[in-house]
């Protein structure tokens, strides 16, 4: 477990783990009324929330399975990242990617948040890379199954 800062200006509680050993933490919609998204329609949705990360840390916000499967909504920037730096409200980009209208109900769980450690890159110049088995194989080289 990480402490995070959190300013919540939602009518909501703020996002929990629906199991022990999840990795997201669902993001609700806040919403003064229902929003109806059409096909392959998108709106920039906001959750009320603000964070403040630990440097070395990045925000994750990924779609939620069910609503992809079910009905084909996602996030656009999918995994959109949310910086250490930032303290803006997180706004989740929800796509419509079906055939048919969905509607999208105030309090929702539009998304959800993972955590992540990273490390910036320090670029080393060479005229050369190590050589591998796969090489410069690209898309779809190492085979189907």
């Amino acid at each position: 477990m990480i402490n995070v800062s959190v300013q919540n200006d939602s009518p909501y509680e703020l996002p929990f783990y629906a199991t022990k050993a999840a990795a997201g933490a669902d993001l609700k919609a806040v919403l003064d009324e229902p929003l109806t998204l059409k096909p392959l329609e998108r709106k920039v949705i906001g959750t009320g929330l603000k964070i403040a990360l630990p440097e070395g840390f990045e925000a994750q916000v990924r779609p939620r399975s069910g609503l992809a499967a079910k009905h084909g909504i996602s996030v656009l920037n999918s995994p959109g990242t949310i910086d250490a730096d930032y303290r803006g409200e997180i706004g989740v980009i929800i796509v419509n990617l079906s055939n048919e209208d969905f509607t999208i109900h105030p309090g929702e769980r539009i998304a959800q948040l993972v955590l992540a450690r990273f490390e910036q890159i320090n670029w080393q110049i060479t005229e050369s890379l190590s050589q591998t088995e796969r090489g410069d194989g690209g898309f779809g080289s190492t085979g189907k199954q």
